[in-house]
């Protein structure tokens, strides 16, 4: 953050959606919107040039997602802030966005003032939170219930695609071994004993997204 206020970067892949956050924050004297990106890939190009203090990201865009390229611009840039800025708060979505690294989670529902404090606020090295997302991560510390990894999230998400574990193991460049294991380590943590039963249930809990 400069003295001249907050450099921000905003990286939604609708336009319309794109400048009304842009319109949202340009009637604020200390928010400078330095640059924009209509995708992740597009971001990191923006960014690298912009060196914003802030970035503003979507999660589900074309080219590179929102949580991959978070990962990719605080791996090249750690000085900066990502907030996500995103319509859904799955704890599927949530939990890569914490993983890549963001500094705050908030919706495209939140209201303008609020948006313009967490900006500020993750400027200033905090973390932000929308109320709802904040309710999930609490519950999921009190249930006690061991997270899924990213790996395993997304061999998850393949079995409710219908993929076998030697096409997962395909697509995800890993031993069908691998797979079975984990697998395993899924059924453990979700309590289930087989892959139907472990969709069903990662989908109740909005582990998963419905595919």
């Amino acid at each position: 953050m400069t003295a001249s206020g907050v450099r921000l970067v905003v990286v939604d892949d609708h336009p319309v959606v794109r400048a009304g956050i842009v319109g949202l924050l340009a009637g604020e004297p200390d928010l400078d919107v330095v640059g924009e990106a209509a995708d992740g890939a597009a971001a990191l190009d923006v960014v690298a040039r912009t060196a914003p203090d802030v970035v503003l990201m979507d999660l589900r865009m074309p080219v590179v997602d929102g949580a991959t390229a978070t990962e990719r611009i605080l791996a090249a840039h750690p000085r900066v802030r990502v907030v996500v800025l995103t319509t859904y708060e799955t704890d599927a979505d949530i939990l890569r966005a914490v993983e890549a690294g963001a500094a705050g989670y908030l919706l495209k529902d939140t209201p303008r003032d609020e948006l313009v404090e967490g900006v500020r606020a993750a400027a200033r090295g905090e973390t932000v939170l929308a109320p709802s997302v904040a309710r999930r991560l609490v519950t999921q510390v009190r249930n006690g219930t061991e997270r899924l990894t990213a790996r395993e999230l997304e061999v998850l998400a393949a079995v409710a695609r219908g993929r076998s574990n030697a096409q997962i193991g395909s697509d995800l460049f890993i031993a069908e071994a691998t797979v079975k294991t984990h697998l395993l380590r899924i059924f453990a943590k979700l309590g289930v004993d087989d892959r139907t039963r472990a969709v069903t249930v990662a989908l109740e809990r909005g582990i998963l997204r419905t595919p």
